[in-house]
C-alpha cells in the first residue's frame, strides 16, 4: 500500500479504521472561540480520533517577540506527537470543519519534523458525516508512541531571513488572508492592519471546490503557476496571519506537484511585533 501524505477520502480512511499503525487528528479551531474545537469533538468525531488543539499542542506560548501561534521546539512537539499515539512509522490523518485550513498545519509540522506520512482529510469532518460513516463522542486517547523527530529546518524561514528576501527581487512572498486583510482595510485579529512589502495576495480558501473539498491537482497546478510565473517554488516563501492557513497553500501546492516552497512561521503577526519593519496597504 502506498503511503498518502497529502489528502486522503473518506472512504480510504473508513477502509483502514482500525488498521493499527493509521492514527486520526482532529484539528477543528475556531481563532475566535479557542475552546470550540474541543467540545465539538466531545460532540462527534471519527471513532478512535484524538483531538489537537492549536495553542496547547501545535504552538508555543506567544511572547512579545513572536506572532500569535510560534512554533514550538522540535523536541517539545514530538513529546505532543507521542502522547497523541503518533510513532515514527505511523500513518497519520489530519482532519477539521474548514476546509482543512487548521489541519493543514498539523500536517506541515509533521513534515517539518521529517515525517511524511501525512494526510489531509479531504472535505473533513463534512465528509465523513455526509458519507455516514460512523460517529463517536467523548474524549478519545491512543497508547503513547515513540516518534524520533528528524527537524527539516529549511521548510520555513525567520523574519531575519524574511526581511532580508526583501532585497531579493528573484523571490515570491504570498499572503494567504483575506483581500480584505492584505489590503489593510478591516484587521480582526492583529493590531496593526496591511501586509509585507511586495507580496501576492491569495486567500487560501481559493484552493476549495464544492464542500471544503481542494480543487483538482490540475487546477491549483494552473493557478499556483499563473501566480508565481518562473519563480522556482524553493524562492516561494508563503504566510498568514499567524503561521496557519497560509500552510494550507503549501498543502494544495504540493498536492498539485509544486514542492519546495516555505513557511514564514511568524507570520503578519510576529512581523509587526517591531514597528519599525516595513508595511504596505492598499
Amino acid at each position: 500500500m502506498s503511503p498518502y501524505t497529502t489528502l486522503i477520502e473518506v472512504e480510504d480512511v473508513f477502509a483502514h479504521l482500525h488498521h493499527p499503525d493509521w492514527l486520526i487528528v482532529d484539528c477543528r479551531f475556531d481563532l475566535t472561540n479557542v475552546e470550540w474545537g474541543f467540545k465539538d469533538y466531545q460532540q462527534g468525531h471519527i471513532p478512535g480520533s484524538v483531538y489537537a488543539h492549536l495553542d496547547h499542542d501545535c504552538s508555543a506560548p506567544p511572547t512579545p517577540h513572536t506572532g500569535r501561534h510560534p512554533l514550538p521546539s522540535p523536541q517539545d512537539f514530538a513529546d505532543t506527537l507521542e502522547r497523541l499515539g503518533i510513532s515514527n512509522h505511523s500513518q497519520v490523518v489530519a482532519l477539521d470543519t474548514t476546509g482543512g485550513s487548521f489541519a493543514a498545519r498539523f500536517w506541515w509540522m509533521l513534515k517539518w519534523l521529517g515525517h511524511s506520512t501525512v494526510a489531509v482529510l479531504n472535505g473533513g469532518w463534512n465528509a465523513w458525516k455526509s458519507a455516514g460513516f460512523p460517529l463517536a463522542q467523548g474524549i478519545e486517547t491512543r497508547p503513547r508512541g515513540k516518534f524520533v523527530p528528524n527537524p527539516q529546518p529549511d521548510k520555513m524561514i525567520t523574519t531575519a531571513e524574511m526581511l532580508n528576501l526583501l532585497k531579493k527581487p528573484e523571490y515570491k512572498i504570498i499572503d494567504a488572508r483575506a483581500p480584505e486583510r492584505y489590503r489593510g482595510e478591516f484587521e480582526p485579529l492583529d493590531p496593526v492592519a496591511g501586509h509585507i512589502p511586495g507580496s501576492l495576495n491569495r486567500f487560501h480558501e481559493k484552493n476549495l471546490a464544492r464542500a471544503g473539498k481542494l480543487k483538482s491537482a490540475e487546477i491549483l497546478r494552473k493557478e499556483f503557476t499563473e501566480l508565481i510565473g518562473d519563480t522556482p517554488p524553493h524562492q516561494v516563501i508563503v504566510y498568514c496571519g499567524s503561521g496557519v492557513t497560509s500552510c494550507h497553500h503549501l498543502l494544495a501546492m504540493e498536492y498539485a506537484g509544486i514542492q519546495g516552497a516555505k513557511l514564514y512561521a511568524g507570520s503578519w503577526s510576529e512581523w509587526i511585533r517591531d514597528l519599525n519593519r516595513p508595511i504596505e496597504v492598499g
